[in-house]
């Protein structure tokens, strides 16, 4: 029996992602535009913008992809779509675009979680995830512990953040020091060259009382606020360019010290031996090696996606759609919804 082909959609925001995977563990096209550029100018993204980008560019990166698999749409076995979370505008044009072409082919269609497709890709790239391990999502709306049993079936919410994701906390203090949109990438450039010991801002839930009850929760609003506190009670002329990076490395250390922490932690409560990181903020280059110095030590094992693929791209639509049509599972009704406040347990809708 030959193996299967399947084709993934992403617009959940501002990219529109397209990518072909056969089987579960092999990427045979993956191609991504972006209308980044046009939100620049406003300091963060403009839906209707967003919405009007993927109109534009949904055929031509599909085109593309079917040219760098060298197949065509008669090949496919399956579509993949992003059905949630997202921006309401940016998932209709994806969605609209998979129900066309599954109506056009009678291929089956699967809206699927974004979010655990952050997770997803990591079978592209390191083969299938082992049965149970922890996902850590990190990116600029979910900052999400994840338990794993099946990645096309069975994923359990842990806990996750109360107020601010890790990548929207970046983005906010980039902006409280004048960094240019998206203040994120530049707020960890900046961190490099501080010294991390400098200042030390506090840490959300770190109280005797929030350590049990938010075991697996975190708070980042308290963090960004006490940032812009230290900010406000220097005098402009005197924030050179070491105060600021000592400034973004302090922030960033306190971030990525509560997302290492509490993924090992639950990696080693619930018996696993794996923690899969998946979001953009997954390029964050602090997190990347405060995680993998715990997890080393704690003898956990960590996969991270290369950093093309921490930003939102249709390569782990199509591996989470992928692994769910290999498992067998039932098709969405051609009448689903976009759901952009879709629940972290809710894989395929």
């Amino acid at each position: 029996m030959p193996v299967s082909i399947v084709l993934g959609i992403e617009s959940t925001c501002d990219e529109t992602g397209v990518a072909l995977v056969r089987g579960t563990t092999e990427l045979l096209a993956d191609v991504t535009a972006t209308s980044m550029d046009e939100h620049a100018r406003y300091g963060g993204i403009i839906p209707e913008i967003a919405s009007r980008a993927h109109l534009h560019s949904f055929l031509p990166t599909m085109h593309a992809a079917l040219e760098q698999a060298n197949i065509s749409l008669e090949d496919i076995d399956a579509i993949a779509c992003a059905a949630g979370p997202g921006l309401v505008g940016s998932l209709t044009v994806g969605i609209s675009a998979a129900k066309a072409l599954a109506l056009a082919t009678g291929k089956p269609l699967y809206g699927v979680n974004h979010v655990i497709g952050h997770l997803a890709i990591s079978q592209l790239t390191s083969g299938p995830l082992p049965k149970p391990c922890i996902g850590l999502i990190v990116s600029g709306g979910h900052s999400n512990l994840l338990l794993i049993n099946n990645i096309a079936t069975e994923v359990k919410e842990l806990g996750g953040t109360l107020d601010d994701a890790a990548g929207e906390a970046f983005d906010k203090v980039g902006r409280l020091l004048g960094l240019p949109y998206p203040g994120g990438p530049h707020v960890d450039k900046l961190s490099q060259q501080g010294d991390l010991d400098a200042i030390r801002f506090p840490r959300g839930l770190s109280a005797v009382k929030d350590k049990e009850r938010y075991r697996y929760d975190f708070s980042f609003s308290g963090l960004k606020t006490a940032v812009a506190r230290y900010v406000e009670g220097i005098s402009e002329g005197d924030i050179d360019e070491t105060l600021k990076a000592n400034i973004c490395a302090g922030f960033s250390e306190a971030i990525n010290d509560s997302l290492t922490a509490k993924a090992v932690r639950a990696a080693l409560d619930n018996g696993c031996e794996t923690i899969v990181v998946g979001g953009g903020f997954a390029a964050n280059s602090r997190l990347r090696e405060l995680i993998g110095e715990r997890a080393a030590k704690a003898g956990i094992e960590i996969r991270i996606p290369p950093m093309k693929h921490c930003t939102d791209n249709g390569a782990q639509i199509a591996a989470l759609g992928a692994a769910v049509f290999a498992a067998g599972a039932q098709p969405s009704p051609i009448t689903f919804s976009p759901d952009s406040s879709l629940p972290l347990d809710v894989i395929t809708v």
